[in-house]
């Protein structure tokens, strides 16, 4: 696993991913996407897709995580998890990366599904020499 975290952290991060995604509001893509995401403080946050009528208002599941997480004043996201209904791991799409870069540039991704298959890297990787509030400066 490229980042530490310890075995049962992650455990707990894939299963509240798999639980969140029970509350997922998919009525289009028949699609439920749940995450979850360890944040500085070392709480965890659960988010789900929540799809909208004009598709390009849908919400994905990392991004609703961390927005509620940000929402009660949390600033730092440690690792994500995220659960797809597929055979394979999915990772985040574009916009999740950025989004997450705000919060963890350095963040642990953690991609389970239906099948036996995972991904587990760092943001980094996923979305290298990413734009971020560093460039601001």
């Amino acid at each position: 696993m490229p980042a530490k975290l310890p075995a049962a952290t992650v455990r707990r991060l894939e299963k509240a991913a798999r639980g969140a995604a029970k509350a997922s509001y998919s009525p289009y893509s028949k699609f439920p996407v749940g995450a979850a995401i360890l944040t500085g403080s070392g709480k965890i946050y659960t988010g789900c897709n929540v799809e909208n009528a004009s598709y390009g208002l849908t919400n994905c599941a990392e991004r609703t995580a961390i927005f509620s997480a940000a929402a009660l004043g949390e600033r730092e996201v440690r690792a994500v998890a995220v659960y797809t209904p597929t055979p394979v791991p999915s990772s985040p799409c574009g916009a999740c990366r950025q989004v997450i870069n705000e919060f963890g540039p350095d963040a642990l991704v953690i991609c389970v599904c239906d099948g036996p298959g995972r991904i587990a890297t760092t943001l980094d990787r996923l979305l290298p020499a990413a734009f971020g509030p560093k460039n601001l400066l």
